[in-house]
């Protein structure tokens, strides 16, 4: 399952089923899950694990030390879990010191062409990057958001789960779970309301997502006026609470 013209460092674990395309380079320090297929003129430089049937297409770079000026050589890792496929020329950094050092992609994700994930990020799992997508560094995108092609996202920015970033947006600001996002400079357009209901949200679980919503954006209140209405909205329905979280976790600001 190795071609004869790939380079593979002796030192690499590779698991059973695991394909290597041609003018691909394995290098030290790196850790192969069964069944995963790697491409022709791939890059993949340690330390670097990668989980069970992921598909890495050709001429992407995986696992090269971060373009930040602070990084001095020091370990630093990156983790990719199960499922993934990362399309073609996809570069994915590792951690710095200052970031804890590692960049952790979960499972079941979707990395289309030229995205960029940068060091310390944090992607978690049925994450939808599409094509030219680049993250800065410590980023942080939570379970099922999805963002269109060309979307920028500022570094230590923070994607809620369910949440939607429209093609071609500059998001500088951390974006609430379950809110749509799109235009320049990026504005909250809604809720996500296609993508929830795909994923099994009722008519019940929406209303009150918008209920939410409004509360946050829509009645001009201050932070400290708001957060108390949601808290009572959260324990009427507890799925609001993702929303919420959102809010108080945000380290930037959120987008308003």
């Amino acid at each position: 399952m190795i071609d004869s013209r790939a380079s593979v460092d002796p030192a690499a674990v590779l698991g059973k089923g695991v394909s290597v395309g041609p003018w691909t380079i394995i290098g030290p320090q790196v850790e192969i899950g069964d069944h995963t297929s790697i491409a022709s003129h791939v890059v993949i430089k340690g330390p670097t694990r990668i989980g069970r049937s992921n598909r890495i297409f050709q001429f992407s770079s995986v696992g090269e030390d971060s373009a930040d000026l602070k990084y001095q050589g020091e370990e630093a890792h990156l983790e990719i879990g199960d499922h993934n496929i990362i399309r073609e020329g996809v570069t994915l950094h590792r951690g710095t010191a200052q970031g804890g050092g590692r960049t952790v992609i979960g499972d079941h994700n979707l990395l289309m062409a030229y995205v960029h994930v940068g060091h310390d990020c944090q992607i978690a799992s049925h994450v939808v990057l599409v094509n030219n997508v680049a993250l800065a560094g410590h980023v942080v995108i939570e379970d099922w958001a999805t963002l269109g092609g060309y979307v920028l996202v500022h570094q230590r920015c923070r994607i809620g789960v369910h949440a939607y970033v429209g093609m071609g947006t500059p998001l500088g600001r951390d974006l609430p779970s379950y809110v749509l996002a799109y235009g320049n400079p990026a504005r909250p357009r809604g809720i996500n309301v296609v993508g929830l209901r795909r994923r099994g949200f009722d008519e019940t679980a929406l209303r009150a997502i918008r209920r939410a919503y409004q509360i946050f954006y829509r009645r001009g209140l201050l932070l400290n006026e708001a957060l108390p209405l949601l808290d009572e909205l959260v324990r009427e329905h507890p799925v609001v609470e993702a929303f919420v979280r959102s809010i108080r976790q945000s380290d930037r600001g959120m987008l308003r």
